[in-house]
């Protein structure tokens, strides 16, 4: 379809993302522009703005199916809706700009359920995935347009709804000489696979297992901290090999693409059966063990998926992983041959790609453009992405 100019304009755009960390929420705000080659992305200001004391706790709880709560999931959604108009009112102080200056607001939504595995319900075949931190929320309360529940669409039309940010990574990081994976290491670890001149049709990408998540709470669980902080406690341990194969052995691991990943593999069901056999070990030996369950599992996908005359030249990361140097190391020993780099050498700070990546995806839905990749998520075709809601 040929796009005229006017959908190619400038945008001053809020993006927003809240992941399966469940600890706030990223805001960048970016100017935008459409070009033949794919975005011009001036960075003007990012903030975190913090989840308060004891919401984690509360998501996880309505993240579950035995203890979540319909009246608190509605209360909950208008809750996060406000934390993320506090959000952008913050980041839009930081950048000394009016928040009412902005013109979009493009927001992920806090994840509590994600079900892409289609089961029969009333005679129809259904799948589902829910983000609360309603965007008509976000809209009300700041004046600003705000575009949410990107996944639905995609779902819809018999998707995963998930992943989405490889559009982003095709539109900013393919290269026509170069064979890159982008892996973006968050909750859960996801991987786009960017062969050297590739076409949008070319791109293959899926959640690889889990990210952070399983090491978070196992370090919840035995000292009471967020995460392991550069991965010293990862690095203090010896892996229990015979733990490792177990872990390994995961169903989700040799399930055929597309596939997504959630809490639902790898929440707390998966940390109650990875602790089973560990009673005599010592809780840094639990924690290498679990660490090295993320790269390798990145790694034999990238092996499964990412055979490349010429391998893999670029192995480009980003998330709050990319700061566990234990993950940085263990994927330097395994990717021996490529390059492994950081999004930070391409202007892209870590912690800001997804929060950039919904505003490039909020600024496509705007212009009418469908931003879903039916190679990546199995869906039947092309859409539209998310709902736009006015103030």
């Amino acid at each position: 379809m040929r796009v005229n100019k006017e959908r190619n304009r400038s945008l001053l755009v809020c993006g927003l993302m809240s992941g399966t960390s469940l600890d706030g929420v990223d805001a960048v705000l970016v100017r935008l522009q459409r070009r033949d080659d794919g975005f011009s992305i001036r960075r003007l200001a990012f903030s975190h703005t913090s989840y308060p004391r004891g919401l984690k706790a509360m998501l996880l709880k309505n993240s579950a199916r035995d203890s979540s709560n319909v009246e608190d999931i509605a209360r909950l959604n208008f809750l996060l809706g406000g934390i993320s108009a506090d959000a952008v009112r913050k980041v839009a102080r930081k950048g000394g700009i009016a928040a009412t200056k902005i013109q979009l607001i493009g927001s992920h939504g806090q994840t509590i359920a994600h079900l892409p595995r289609p089961m029969r319900l009333f005679r129809k075949k259904i799948s589902a995935t829910l983000q609360i931190g309603d965007p008509s929320v976000i809209a009300a309360q700041t004046g600003v347009p705000t575009i949410g529940d990107f996944r639905v669409a995609d779902v819809a039309v018999g998707g995963q709804g998930a992943p989405l940010v490889p559009y982003f990574d095709w539109l900013v990081f393919r290269s026509k000489s170069r064979n890159r994976v982008l892996l973006n290491i968050g909750g859960i670890a996801n991987l786009t696979l960017l062969p050297a001149g590739c076409s949008l049709n070319d791109v293959r990408a899926f959640d690889t297992g889990p990210g952070n998540m399983v090491v978070d709470a196992l370090m919840q669980r035995f000292y009471g901290r967020q995460f392991d902080v550069n991965g010293r406690s990862a690095a203090g341990g010896r892996v229990a090999k015979d733990l490792l194969a177990k872990a390994m052995r995961n169903e989700y691991f040799r399930r055929p693409l597309p596939k997504s990943a959630g809490r639902e593999e790898f929440g707390d069901r998966f940390v109650a059966g990875f602790l089973k056999s560990t009673a005599k070990m010592k809780k840094r030996d639990i924690i290498a063990t679990a660490s090295v369950v993320t790269p390798l599992a990145i790694h034999e996908a990238c092996m499964r998926y990412g055979r490349w005359k010429g391998g893999i030249d670029d192995l480009i990361i980003s998330g709050g992983g990319a700061r566990n140097k234990f993950f940085m190391t263990t994927l330097r020993e395994l990717f021996g041959g490529a390059a492994v780099k950081t999004t930070d050498e391409f202007g892209i700070p870590v912690q800001e790609k997804e929060a950039i990546c919904f505003a490039v995806l909020a600024y496509e839905t705007f212009m009418g453009r469908a931003a879903n990749l039916p190679s990546v998520t199995g869906a039947r075709r092309r859409v539209v992405l998310g709902k736009i809601c006015q103030p």
